[in-house]
């Protein structure tokens, strides 16, 4: 028997998709709420030719919000920003609040309750603790690529850019009411299931068909959706999914991180067309880099090439900026990726939550990090 192929269904254009994961956050005790079901039953009654796109997701208290297929930064705004609205119509009354980070500051995740479905009970069953205390969220950006052969070469290169977008949105610094030390403890949660963390750098798209296939074939997966990679092929949607980024607190910076990856996988598209070889690190150098961003966030000194070159990660953005904006310009949304360089110096959210706890403790606050909480319920409500 052969290896099976792994269709990929090629996009004419670099389409957009986003998926923000989000959570209910109850007004009065700011802790999560785990009643995504019933905001999902009233939402679905909402009077919408299409209906809003809002998922659920393992944990009760949270709800995914997904785009169609977008071509700007501008599309997949409005898209997100309708879903957003009908959901606060509904559990506005409840005395509900949205939030979204990489992980909520206080939150125990053996209180969480789980969405009844046989996938997130077998995997449960599978990953035992480690499935259990996922209390993590992010964003997934989706682009579409127009040639299979060109997915992995993109791929592999964005690796180059993980530790640039994880600074950016490291938003993570909190678990269970305790200072990790971490910028982003969300990307070091993740990668301990089965088959996350950073892919493998394949040569060639048989290499992942075997892969896929040996994966199967042992049961270690059960279907695609399974290989849940930080960077990953979509073959279905015929995109590359970037899943690096922890969850954003604000449309601004969903707005600057999905146009840095937007302009990221059209820039590094255009070289594969101008016949250029595109440039990797090996997987020790992409695995540090990874690890300094989480660990340091804005302040890590990354590796910026295969000969162990380094530079402080936001001086290394600031070039990258520059480089990008006749991308952006081309794509519609130059001013989405100037939103970029806003990050630093308002602060990224890990450095936002902190800042608000020292103040809180300052003041004599009875729990400052329900002032975090409050924080970032504020900043969701930011345009």
């Amino acid at each position: 028997m052969g290896r099976r192929a792994v269709e990929f269904n090629a996009s004419p254009r670099p389409t957009l998709g986003v998926e923000w994961e989000m959570v209910l956050v109850d007004r009065s005790s700011r802790d999560l709420a785990s009643r995504a079901s019933e905001v999902l039953d009233a939402v679905d009654r909402e009077d919408s030719p299409t209906g809003p796109r809002i998922t659920k997701e393992l944990l009760r208290n949270t709800l995914e919000i997904v785009t169609g297929v977008c071509d700007t930064v501008g599309d997949v705004v409005e898209d997100l920003s309708g879903s957003i609205a009908a959901i606060r119509r509904v559990s506005d009354p409840l005395g509900l609040e949205l939030m979204c980070a990489g992980t909520h500051p206080f939150a125990r995740w053996d209180e969480q309750q789980v969405t009844p479905d046989e996938r997130y009970a077998e995997l449960l069953e599978r990953t035992q603790w480690w499935g259990r205390q996922m209390l993590i969220w992010g964003v997934h950006v989706h682009v579409g690529v127009n040639s299979v052969h060109k997915v992995l070469p993109i791929l592999n290169t964005l690796l180059n850019h993980y530790p640039h977008l994880q600074a950016l949105s490291a938003s993570s610094p909190y678990w269970t009411g305790f200072d990790t030390g971490y910028a982003s403890n969300r990307a070091q949660m993740f990668q301990q299931l089965p088959t996350a963390g950073l892919p493998f750098q394949f040569g060639a798209w048989g290499e992942f068909e075997t892969y896929v296939d040996d994966m199967l074939v042992t049961g270690v997966i059960d279907g695609l959706s399974d290989v849940r990679w930080d960077i990953r092929p979509s073959p279905k949607f015929g995109t590359i999914e970037v899943r690096v980024c922890d969850g954003t607190p604000t449309m601004r910076e969903l707005r600057a991180v999905t146009a840095l990856i937007h302009c990221l996988v059209v820039h590094l598209d255009d070289r594969l067309e101008a016949g250029e070889e595109l440039p990797t690190m090996p997987p020790w150098h992409v695995q540090e880099n990874k690890w300094r961003a989480s660990r340091y966030g804005l302040d890590a000194e990354i590796i910026v090439d295969g000969a162990g070159r380094e530079r402080l990660v936001t001086d290394d953005l600031t070039d990258w900026l520059n480089r990008l904006e006749p991308v952006a310009r081309q794509l519609g949304c130059a001013d989405d990726l100037a939103l970029v360089a806003e990050i630093p110096r308002r602060g990224a959210s890990y450095q936002r939550q902190r800042r608000t706890f020292a103040e809180a403790c300052e003041r004599g606050a009875e729990n400052p990090l329900h002032d975090v909480v409050d924080s970032l319920v504020r900043e969701m409500h930011e345009a």
